[in-house]
């Protein structure tokens, strides 16, 4: 029966939807965890730390997703994907103590953890448009990012927090079916002699690995507690302004949904303009906005916090855009799980770090005030990468040495 899914291609939409859900269904709990301490009766400091095995497994169980796919093929996991994160949201919801909760959360980053990996790779595996092609993939992911406070709070509003994850759930697992039945075979004669022409590294190679590294590592920090602090954030800091539960997740899920569009912009640029600059830009704009959302209150600090967001969004299709460039298809697995052990495994200390401060009598502004600072290393990572004129002239000597 496996063999049926085996080395099989299907169209970019089901891709972007996949992407979708992943950072959806990740993030329920991010909006339900209020309602859930207060059930099993943990403060909300308490309660985000039940999600950190889940969020480190996000990240470090990419490895064996990578490795898996190397092994059954990449359309066979991401199946797998499908059904493992739907199940897991579904177990999430008869959760009646924190080891229940505990148990269902790090199933669920365990099996979220696939598609970046093995997704994006499905995604790769076509190079034209790459740029376009994967801030489109980016704008779905973070509209998950932006539907999951809104859904699951209009979802808590008129029900209860479980029946969040239970139908959330279901969701990816009737998605599943039709991801499966949307596969399509390959022409592995073409696969094949496309493997063999994109075995080397390109030059420089390494320089730009250990930029993407170093942006990684830090932009994951970032981007996980923005995606996971925007929603209690707007609470505390526009509280005369919110009437409910469901108008804090419009205000966060406003926030996200208009940032996302920046992937698109970016992924737009970097097909055209040298993705260090591009990425200097971008790391420039955190330190700026992160820093000055931290300052504000009430509408304008809305306007900062999308801006911010914006630029945190807009990091991510840079990365794979340029390891595309320097890594050949049969090295992306590996190379893209590395990078979200990297990028997600950091990000799982956000909900350690940001308990940490919280008991300590830190406020949400002061945790924003910190992250804008993480951004300066990005933007020495942004020095540090290849320029495009010497990538272009790589690319030439690179490609002479195929024809020979």
């Amino acid at each position: 029966m496996l063999s049926w899914f085996r080395n099989k291609k299907i169209p970019d939409i089901y891709l972007y939807i996949s992407h979708f859900l992943d950072h959806f269904i990740i993030l329920v709990f991010a909006k339900a965890a209020y309602d859930a301490g207060q059930e099993i009766g943990l403060t909300y400091g308490e309660t985000i730390q039940l999600a950190t095995l889940g969020f480190i497994l996000f990240g470090v169980a990419s490895p064996i997703a990578a490795r898996l796919a190397d092994i059954f093929s990449r359309s066979i996991i991401m199946v797998v994907f499908h059904f493992g994160i739907g199940i897991s949201s579904i177990l999430i919801s008869f959760s009646y103590t924190s080891f229940h909760l505990v148990l269902g959360l790090s199933s669920l980053g365990f099996f979220s953890a696939i598609f970046h990996p093995v997704g994006i790779a499905m995604l790769l595996e076509t190079k034209d448009r790459v740029g376009l092609r994967l801030g489109i993939n980016g704008l779905f992911g973070n509209m998950g990012v932006a539907s999951a406070p809104l859904i699951t709070g209009i979802i808590i509003f008129y029900s209860d927090w479980r029946m969040a994850f239970f139908i959330s759930g279901m969701v990816c697992v009737i998605y599943g079916i039709f991801f499966a039945v949307a596969l399509k075979s390959t022409d592995q004669s073409v696969g094949s002699s496309m493997q063999k022409k994109s075995e080397k590294f390109s030059p420089n190679w390494k320089q730009a690995l250990v930029a993407l590294g170093i942006s990684t590592t830090f932009g994951g920090f970032i981007f996980t507690a923005v995606t996971f602090l925007v929603p209690r954030y707007l609470e505390l800091y526009m509280e005369d302004l919110l009437l409910s539960v469901a108008i804090t997740g419009l205000l966060a899920s406003l926030v996200y949904a208009i940032s996302s569009f920046s992937q698109v912009l970016v992924g737009w640029l970097i097909d055209r303009v040298s993705p260090r600059v591009v990425l200097f830009i971008v790391s420039i704009g955190q330190i700026i906005f992160i820093y000055l959302a931290s300052q504000f209150d009430g509408y304008i600090l809305l306007v900062f916090m999308t801006l911010a967001v914006c630029f945190v969004f807009g990091q991510i299709p840079i990365i794979d855009a340029v390891m595309v460039r320097y890594v050949p298809d049969s090295w992306r697995n590996r190379v893209l799980s590395m990078k979200f052990v990297l990028n997600l495994g950091v990000g799982a200390t956000v909900l350690p770090t940001c308990s940490f401060m919280l008991e300590k009598g830190y406020q949400l502004s002061h945790l924003f005030s910190f992250l804008s600072l993480f951004s300066l290393i990005i933007v020495l990572a942004s020095i540090l990468l290849p320029s495009q004129s010497s990538e272009h002239k790589g690319r030439e000597i690179y490609n002479k040495s195929e024809n020979c």
